[in-house]
């Protein structure tokens, strides 16, 4: 089995993740070495729900936070085992698969619970899996099924990567299709028929012409989106198509609900065929409470929105205001080029380190 040293530092402990391959569904071998490792920490009760392992601390704070990052990865291609190099500008960067989505949330976790054993909150430790995949298999929504009490709580932060800056709430995601019908004729006789990719015009101007929202809420602005991300259609290369589908993403504001955001884009395709084929709320910035105002003032910065859906969404739906805070630029996630700075891990650690240690 692998094991993780937790005298390590948290750059270290991120190589030891990364090195431990985790392609969602095989997260066993990690999981079993993050326990093992939690194990040897004094003061912790430990719980697992399949591959999510939970970690918490005891000490009747007033008080307490989840912290939480998902130990899966997107599979590999050619980028393991982990290495350091020198980035352009000189310092030291760690590439690998899962080094910025989120190994290296995961590895500053690791760190801090070994070493914080008497935090001003009481603290959630929470290592999950299936991220990577369908919602269905989500490690954290099972979690919140089978044993809610595990994620009770004041704040949550998910270390989602955001270059070690504080990204509030989430926008929500709804996926819809818009379907046309027609009727199938010979193409050398396309009188006989109606073509229904031809009727799909009129959508696609609507798209085209739409206006995305910028809304502020709590003091954060999410702007929204509205695209066609899939069209569809056809039968032959001689007949008139009967069926054409485009699917679309709309990214909404949280201050939306699920009914209100469907109710936006069926009123924009009023007369055509839609159905809802996804739809997840987001997440509203979490940022009002003391305890979250203290750790934006701990880490540093200014907090901004985070306009992609991530698992912050869980915990608002749970009541539980949460904050995306971890290292790595997550427009390199799931890259084949997959790489952290040192620097950002340093920082996050030091960061949480910091608000963890002081009055919130």
């Amino acid at each position: 089995m692998p094991t993780i040293d937790l005298a390590s530092s948290a750059v270290e402990l991120t190589r030891s993740l990364v090195d431990i391959e985790s392609v969602s569904g095989d997260e066993g071998p990690i999981a079993d070495a993050v326990e093992a490792a939690l194990r040897t920490i004094p003061g912790l009760e430990l719980l697992r729900d399949g591959d999510a392992v939970v970690a918490r601390t005891r000490l009747g704070r007033e008080r307490r936070v989840v912290i939480a990052g998902h130990l899966d990865t997107v599979p590999v291609n050619g980028n393991l085992p982990s290495r350091v190099e020198d980035g352009a500008d000189g310092r030291p960067v760690l590439w690998g698969r899962g080094s910025v989505d989120m190994k290296g949330g995961c590895a500053v976790m690791l760190a801090l619970a070994a070493t914080i054993t008497e935090p001003l909150v009481d603290v959630t430790w929470v290592f999950y899996d299936h991220e990577e995949v369908a919602s269905s298999l989500n490690g954290l929504g099972r979690l919140a099924r089978n044993h809610p009490e595990l994620l009770a709580a004041d704040f949550a932060i998910l270390g989602e990567p955001t270059g070690g800056e504080v990204e509030g709430g989430c926008n929500g995601t709804l996926r819809a299709e818009i379907r046309t019908r027609g009727t199938r004729a010979h193409s050398a006789r396309a009188w006989m028929g109606e073509n229904a990719i031809h009727s799909l015009a009129p959508v696609l101007a609507i798209l085209a012409a739409y206006q995305p929202e910028s809304i502020e809420v709590d003091g954060l602005v999410y702007r929204e989106g509205l695209n066609a991300v899939g069209i569809s259609g056809g039968v032959a290369g001689n007949v008139i198509p009967d069926d054409a589908v485009v699917s679309v993403n709309y990214r909404f504001a949280p201050n939306r609900g699920a009914a209100q955001a469907e109710a936006v884009v069926r009123a924009l395709f009023e007369g055509f065929e839609v159905e809802i084929t996804d739809l997840a709320e987001g997440a509203r910035p979490g940022l009002r409470d003391p305890l979250a105002q203290a750790f934006v003032a701990a880490v540093g910065g200014e907090a901004r929105p985070k306009y992609g859906w991530t698992d912050v969404a869980r915990f608002a739906a749970l009541g539980i205001p949460a904050v995306n805070y971890g290292p790595g630029d997550p427009s390199l996630a799931h890259a084949d080029d997959e790489r952290v700075p040192v620097e950002q891990i340093e920082r996050c650690e030091r960061g949480l380190r910091a608000w963890l240690r002081a009055p919130a």
